[in-house]
């Protein structure tokens, strides 16, 4: 005979600030099997998304919070029925209740056979192992983590440049498996869209590198005049944050010009060669950033935060990157960006866009920030008075590159320009401090050349 018991599952402390969770969805009901590490729900927290794993074996018990409900940190969310080690004896025939879990993967064992939790996709990726190659053990021929444990074991690992797995993989995902990310192939597709633009610079107009996706939105009630769409979590930490920001951050606001043509020329010389040997795109962003970061280093005080009696001036260099979706906009952050040459800033862009596209951020990527920095010249934007990122002194965006006429020694000559504009908070910083930063960051800008290193 076997015993059953019944063990607690507690909302977890995903980040340290984190006091509690909202319970978006239940994916797995009571009576379903679950495989440790696999996905039981997903929450939602005031800053991203996230999935919390079993951390054992079983069949999932009584679901004791509601999707929607929030929960502190330590409460108990669900129970998962195991097995105790007094279990019957080797060779014994299956339990009811196994055969019970077992039996509805029989028809349709296709259909579970390729729905990968986000666990076994990542675990693939980093082992570069073709999903189709390895046996499943789970419900309906599922496969699990361990699953992929043994096969890497066995020595199966590192034949996914063979095979490339998501494009065949992601067709056969059900619609119901909602809480998989987007399909990664859309990354390759904006690498063809940036070889195919001919020009040595984006000159002017729209130059997204990737097509922009259509939002997706629920909507409840209304009429034909009208229809309500319910506001998220994210969005509304957003509306309280930028509230926050507005009413209690006396903004000032400038913008300085600054001559790239150097950097344009500099940047089409290496980027094709930089794609080959780092496999991402070597974007003017990281070229700002490593200007923004030194000018930091010379301005400290740019490096702060308000606290009513004193202002904290932070040692460490971690650069919120604000990266928007078809519904949000999220900060990532670079950290210690000034220990980071150009090539690792651009790898760090690159790993936070992807992870925010995949919608595979944690807690502690958007943590510790202390200066913001935005592309809004990536929509072909030429002038933004952007909004502070609360608690940080300063934000500063980087605008559209243009070619225009500029007067160099009572000559007229056809250079690249954009314009940097910076939001400050007036009780930490004054025009003096900020013009002379926004000036040393535009003398980094232009004193890229065809001899600068990346690495």
């Amino acid at each position: 005979m076997s015993n059953k018991q019944l063990t607690d599952v507690v909302m977890p402390q995903l980040a340290e600030s984190l006091v509690s969770a909202t319970i978006g969805k239940w994916l797995k009901q009571p009576g379903d099997r679950v495989e440790q590490y696999e996905p039981i729900c997903e929450v939602i927290t005031d800053k991203v998304n996230a999935e919390i794993p079993s951390t054992l074996d079983g069949i999932m018990g009584e679901l004791l919070a509601k999707e929607g409900e929030e929960v502190s940190v330590g409460t108990v969310i669900c129970r998962i029925e195991t097995e105790s080690a007094a279990s019957a004896p080797a060779g014994t025939a299956p339990t009811e209740a196994q055969a019970q879990a077992a039996a509805p993967g029989e028809p349709g064992e296709g259909s579970q056979r390729h729905r990968y939790s986000p666990a076994v996709q990542t675990l693939a990726a980093e082992h570069g192992v073709d999903l189709r190659s390895v046996p499943g053990t789970g419900l309906g021929g599922r496969i699990t983590r361990k699953d992929v444990l043994a096969y890497i074991a066995g020595g199966g690992g590192g034949n996914a440049a063979q095979a490339p797995t998501q494009p065949s993989v992601q067709p056969a995902v059900q619609p119901s498996a909602v809480s998989q990310p987007a399909a990664p192939p859309a990354i390759p597709v904006a690498a063809d869209l940036s070889r195919a633009v001919s020009e040595p610079v984006r000159h002017s107009g729209l130059h997204l590198t990737e097509t922009p996706r259509i939002p997706t939105i629920e909507v409840e009630g209304g009429d034909r005049s009208e229809y309500f769409i319910d506001v998220t979590p994210i969005r509304n930490t957003i509306a309280t944050r930028m509230r926050q920001s507005v009413s209690e951050i006396p903004h000032g606001w400038m913008m300085i010009e600054v001559d790239v043509t150097n950097l344009v020329q500099l940047r089409n010389k290496i980027k094709d060669e930089f794609k080959r040997k780092e496999g991402v795109n070597l974007t003017y962003l990281a070229f700002l950033l490593k200007a923004v970061v030194s000018a930091i280093k010379d301005y400290p005080i740019m490096n702060s935060v308000w606290a009513v009696d004193k202002i904290i001036v932070k040692r460490d260099i971690n650069i919120s990157l604000a990266v928007g979706t078809e519904d949000s906009v999220l900060t990532p952050v670079i950290k210690k960006a000034d220990q980071k040459n150009i090539a690792g800033l651009a790898r760090e862009i690159d790993e936070l866009a992807t992870k925010v596209r995949a919608g595979k951020l944690k807690l502690d990527d958007m943590q510790g920030g202390t200066f913001t920095v935005n592309n809004t010249g990536s929509f072909g934007s030429i002038l933004t008075q952007p909004i502070i990122n609360y608690p940080q002194a300063a934000i500063l965006t980087f605008e559209s590159i243009v070619k225009k006429p500029v007067v160099i020694n009572d000559m007229i000559a056809v250079r690249s320009m954009a314009n940097l504009c910076l939001s400050l908070d007036h009780r930490i910083l004054d025009g003096v401090i900020c013009g002379r930063f926004m000036q040393r960051v535009k003398d980094n800008m232009e004193s890229y050349s065809l001899d600068t290193q990346v690495y």
